[in-house]
């Protein structure tokens, strides 16, 4: 089969399955990551500012020009392994050092992120990470006393992790110098590619539990201002069962609200799915990493059910808290539009009621001009009749009175009996024509 025949994606698809493989790290060895994110418009910003910000870091240390196409990339930058990410929103730089700092968590470690190449960033500092990965101890009791003197034992995180493959300990907080710091111990004999993996992990649990809670103060907000609309709403639907208010005015102030929630709808619509989407990374990220208790100390699935859930369920609560305001405004106008329907019924049925009553005025008022038509015709008729036969009735010896007196019912009632055949002539054809227009 030759290439041309498999489709113009296959390739690239397959390979991008492997375009991030998770590192290979030995014990002892220091990892530092920082992920920035555009304030606003992440995901439309401008992906030659990242392309230009990371090569200005890796021509600061004599590295390797990246290919401004790409979404990653990885290379050796002095005694540092660097590699680079471009997100949908955000992008992150990891550089994988091996040894350990002279002091434990060290500030100097992150020396190859510059303080003023951070500041030039194009976005904002999201997450900021240090990962020191040790070997394991003979006698791991020991080490509950050296994280202890490292984190603070409050919010302290420690947990086996893969079969106790390896110890996992943190306490969420960032340091004076800014960086949030976890410590690995590796178990004898584990694998560079575990080690690795685990320390992805710890990195993308970090990263997505911080771009997952950037929801959070969105949905504080909403919330605040669902506050100021829901009793507006409510007044609005109430007017609506007492009937007092005209229904143009209910109609103006419901779309005021409603024009109002969908603008929040709208805007909010993205960052609440994606805080779902980074939620489910998180949850899916702990999982993966297959805990188990040190030593009675906090594991992260329950530091992740008591600090982390309840942000999340409160934007969920908010995201469906707008739904539902949002449901009872159309059905706020659904009841609206039924009582204009209501109103707009009874109107037609008043007119119709006064057509009938002009209509039956009309069929009157035609009734009397016909009969006073008869009498007009009746008159003039007579007038002209009598004129006509007036030689022959005075040869006969009849009166002109006696003339008049004999022909006018007979006149009225020939053009009494003339205009009805008319009208029902008129009528028939009316009539008539209905039936071949039905036809």
């Amino acid at each position: 089969m030759k290439p041309e025949d498999d489709h113009p994606l296959r390739y690239e698809l397959v390979n991008e399955l492997h375009a991030r493989p998770s590192p290979r790290l030995g014990a002892p060895a220091t990892v530092v990551y920082v992920a920035f994110k555009e304030p606003d418009r992440a995901v439309t910003r401008d992906h030659r500012r990242d392309d230009d910000h990371l090569t200005s870091l890796v021509m600061r240390h004599g590295g390797q020009r990246p290919d401004p196409q790409a979404n990653h990339y990885a290379g050796q930058l002095g005694r540092h392994k660097l590699r680079w990410e471009r997100h949908t929103e955000f992008v992150s730089y990891t550089a994988y050092t091996p040894g350990l700092p002279p002091r434990p968590f060290d500030p100097s470690a992150g020396a190859i992120f510059p303080e003023d190449w951070q500041a030039a960033a194009p976005g904002k500092r999201v997450a900021a990470v240090m990962v020191q990965i040790l070997p394991m101890p003979e006698d791991p009791s020991d080490m509950l006393t050296v994280l202890e003197s490292w984190f603070v034992t409050d919010g302290l995180v420690a947990a086996w992790v893969l079969e106790q493959s390896a110890l996992v300990a943190g306490d969420f907080r960032i340091d004076p110098a800014g960086w949030m710091r976890f410590a690995v111990f590796i178990r004898a004999g584990e694998t560079e590619g575990r080690v690795g993996r685990i320390v992805q992990r710890i990195l993308e649990l970090e990263t997505y539990r911080a771009m997952s809670m950037m929801g959070l103060p969105r949905a504080r907000a909403l919330s605040s201002r669902l506050n100021t609309l829901d009793p507006q709403l409510s007044a609005i639907v109430e007017g609506m069962a007492d009937g007092t208010r005209p229904a143009d005015e209910v109609l103006q102030d419901l779309l005021t609200v409603s024009a109002r929630q969908e603008a929040e709808a709208t805007q909010l619509h993205f960052r609440f799915g994606a805080t779902k989407a980074y939620e489910a990374i998180v949850t899916d990220r702990v999982d993966v990493l297959r805990e188990s208790r040190f030593m009675g100390r906090q594991t992260l699935t329950e530091f992740m059910a008591r600090r982390y859930q309840p942000a999340m369920r409160t934007v969920l609560s908010t995201e469906a808290r707008l739904k539902t305001m949002l449901d009872r405004a159309d059905r706020a106008g659904e009841l609206l539009r039924t009582r204009v329907d209501v109103q707009r019924s009874a109107q037609n049925q008043v007119i119709l009621e006064r057509m009938d009553q002009r209509a039956a005025l009309q069929l009157r008022l035609q009734h009397t001009v016909e009969g006073l038509s008869v009498v007009a015709i009746s008159y003039y008729a007579v007038g002209l009749i009598s004129y006509a036969l007036a030689p022959l009735a005075e040869a006969a010896g009849i009166g002109k009175s006696v003339l008049l007196a004999l022909m006018t019912p007979l006149a009225v009632l020939v053009v009494w009996w003339g205009m009805r055949r008319i009208r029902a002539r008129l009528g028939h054809g009316s009539d008539g024509s209905a039936d071949d227009a039905h036809m």
